[in-house]
């Protein structure tokens, strides 16, 4: 099992709740780091601000990110992701409760791994969140 921590990107606390329980009720144990805005998920990644001094070669084995995001967009983190060499192998799935279609196509235009819906049910959330789990943090092999 990879032991890297997620990074969960999502600004709604409602939702960030959710995802957190969520998790816990499908037995991940991986330390999940939250980041509220697109900014603070690139300050993360790359060891900036409140971030500095982190090892930005220990990258999350999975980021979940949201697209409606406060400062930066989801859409706009995963570009900026993608353009540098120590992020672009990163596995990036997009969760998000946005049904526009062409938000799909350009998440997937700009290298998401994933895009997944946010189901509205607690427990179809709960089982969504359980299966990226399994996948991402179980099956899925990393190039890093």
């Amino acid at each position: 099992m990879n032991t890297n921590p997620i990074l969960l990107v999502e600004d709604n606390p409602d939702d960030e709740a959710l995802a957190l329980r969520a998790f816990k009720k499908s037995g991940m144990t991986n330390e999940i780091v939250v980041a509220r805005d697109g900014i603070e998920a690139l300050d993360y990644l790359f060891g900036k601000d409140s971030y500095a001094g982190r090892n930005i070669q220990q990258l999350p084995a999975v980021m979940l990110l949201d697209l409606q995001l406060p400062k930066i967009d989801g859409l706009e983190v995963l570009k900026q992701l993608r353009a540098n060499p120590v992020t672009k192998k990163l596995p990036v799935v997009i969760l998000t409760s946005s049904k526009h279609e062409e938000d799909l196509i350009r998440g997937y235009d700009l290298g998401a791994n994933s895009y997944v819906r946010k189901p509205v049910d607690f427990n179809e959330f709960v089982t969504a969140v359980g299966h990226l789990g399994m996948y991402w943090l179980l099956l899925n092999e990393l190039p890093y």
